[in-house]
């Protein structure tokens, strides 16, 4: 009988008690003993995965989106214990990278097969910790938008809610001197926002940014967009879709990067996410950990 354990975050947008319940008694119908408790504030959902780590859970399931993930992923990496995604979240990119069912019920059905896929992570080091990121870790603009959308509107909205944010923020888009380090490749430029990803698509399956790149490539790629008002946002959008779909490359105001660890520098302090949860201001470095998550995901 395999032994799991529950994170349910209260706050995510479709993580109400009845799903709850009715993926509490899929699993137990399956055999499972399956033990759960809700998160009560940031960084709980890391304390709960480490405590059920040690207490001999087999896997660790994850009701929510990709920041509740990444703070359990963080007690797991490197471990070999599985974690299964029931795609609650805003954007649930992580799971829509893998390919996972859009409903909790058939993300359970995934788990219950029991397929196992390694992936790469990317690992942050801030003033309070250790940090992981499935998808990536921005500086600028997105970590402003992921900021400043309400926790309301994330639940009334879904994923319509950052967008929101971002038309209210474009107006104000300002490039700012920077420096990118990817591995030993310096980068100087000004960017709006930069961009260290994990995973390929940031809006699954519809907006990707490199056609080569894979979240178990063992790889962070990098994007660095220039804009200085709402058409250049629109401008650089539009040539990283075309970039994708033809292979096309850099341009003044749109740079890539392909490394291991990478590091961004601005003289003026701008905000730094992972995977949706602020992580304080640059300067911030990412390193990838190759193979770091067990995760039940069907083989694409």
């Amino acid at each position: 009988m395999p032994r799991a354990f529950l994170i349910a975050n209260p706050v995510a947008g479709r993580a109400s008690p009845e799903a709850l319940e009715v993926l509490l008694r899929t699993f137990r119908l399956a055999g499972w003993r399956v033990e759960w408790e809700a998160t009560r504030g940031p960084g709980h959902a890391r304390d709960l995965a480490a405590a059920a780590v040690r207490d001999g859970a087999e896997a660790i399931l994850v009701m929510g989106g990709d920041g509740t993930t990444m703070q359990a992923a963080a007690a797991v990496a490197n471990t070999g214990v599985p974690i299964g995604l029931l795609p609650g979240g805003t954007g649930n990119v992580l799971a829509g990278n893998l390919r996972l069912p859009r409903t909790m019920l058939k993300a359970a059905e995934i788990i219950l097969e029991g397929r196992i896929r390694r992936v790469d992570l990317g690992r942050l080091t801030r003033d309070d910790g250790v940090h992981y990121f499935g998808v990536a870790c921005g500086a600028g603009a997105d970590a402003r938008v992921m900021g400043e959308t309400a926790t309301g509107d994330k639940r009334r909205l879904g994923i319509g809610g950052y967008f929101q944010t971002l038309f209210r923020v474009i107006p104000e888009l300002r490039s700012t001197p920077c420096v990118v380090t990817v591995d030993d490749q310096r980068i100087e430029t000004e960017a709006a926002v930069v961009l260290v990803l994990n995973c390929p698509e940031v809006i699954p399956p519809l907006v990707a940014v490199r056609r080569d790149a894979a979240f178990d490539d063992g790889w962070l790629d990098v994007l660095i967009l220039s804009a200085n008002s709402p058409w250049e946002v629109l401008r650089g959008a539009s040539r990283t879709f075309l970039n994708f779909v033809t292979g096309g490359g850099e341009t003044p105001y749109l740079r890539y990067g392909r490394g291991r660890v990478v590091t961004v520098e601005m003289p003026v302090p701008q905000p730094v996410q992972y995977d949706g949860d602020l992580a304080g201001v640059t300067p911030v470095t990412a390193e990838i950990q190759p193979g770091a998550l067990a995760v039940f995901a069907p083989t694409l």
